[in-house]
């Protein structure tokens, strides 16, 4: 496993068929959630990158941060998993920015964790959806699970059912604005042992 904490050195056209695939999802996410919650739910993709597997905690700022995870199996052609990562403070004000007023208090947990789970499901499932039709890959995702955290023990969580996986993973930054209200999420793609090859050669990009 690499142990690094730096992304994998790609080029511009390997860059930007990464971004590609994470802003079609973004763009057909967000037009679903803001049906689903009756206000404008702006996404966009700052940037997407590969990155070592042990460095996927530092995204959140060390394995011993708070985080919150929606994760879901993916299986299909493949298969994988894919985590939509979000600081614990920030799933907390999207959870709440994404509830109807009047649902619930802010207080109710349960609510707030369907909200999340709901969120996770539907961007993670358009970034897929993209992804397959740029790639002609089949990606068919499990019903998401949701765990509060902190990040070392999320990650953990997520490789515990995996038999062997890539060195690297698939990181799309997810920036998130309701109401004048920006939350930054990561939404990582861990492909299992050799899916990873065939996704990047699939989008005419593969490794050197």
């Amino acid at each position: 496993m690499v142990s690094g904490g730096t992304s994998k050195d790609l080029s511009p056209k390997q860059m930007d068929a990464l971004r590609e695939a994470g802003n079609i999802g973004a763009g057909n996410a967000s037009i679903a959630l803001s049906q689903m919650v009756g206000k404008k739910v702006g996404l966009s993709v700052p940037r997407a990158s590969l990155l070592p597997l042990a460095s996927v905690t530092g995204l959140a700022g060390g394995p011993e941060v708070p985080v919150a995870g929606i994760y879901m199996r993916i299986k299909g052609d493949c298969p994988g998993s894919i985590l939509l990562l979000l600081e614990r403070e920030g799933a907390l004000s999207l959870a709440d920015l994404m509830i109807t007023p009047g649902m619930s208090d802010d207080d109710d947990m349960a609510v707030r964790r369907s909200a999340l789970e709901e969120t996770g499901s539907i961007l993670s499932g358009a970034y897929l959806n993209s992804l397959g039709e740029l790639t002609g890959l089949f990606f068919k995702p499990s019903v998401p699970g949701f765990a509060m955290d902190m990040a070392g023990a999320i990650l953990e969580h997520v490789l515990v059912d995996v038999a062997e996986f890539e060195d690297y993973v698939l990181v799309v930054e997810t920036d998130f604005k309701i109401s004048g209200k920006l939350i930054h999420g990561h939404l990582v793609l861990f492909p299992d042992l050799g899916a990873l090859g065939a996704i990047l050669e699939r989008l005419g990009v593969p490794f050197e």
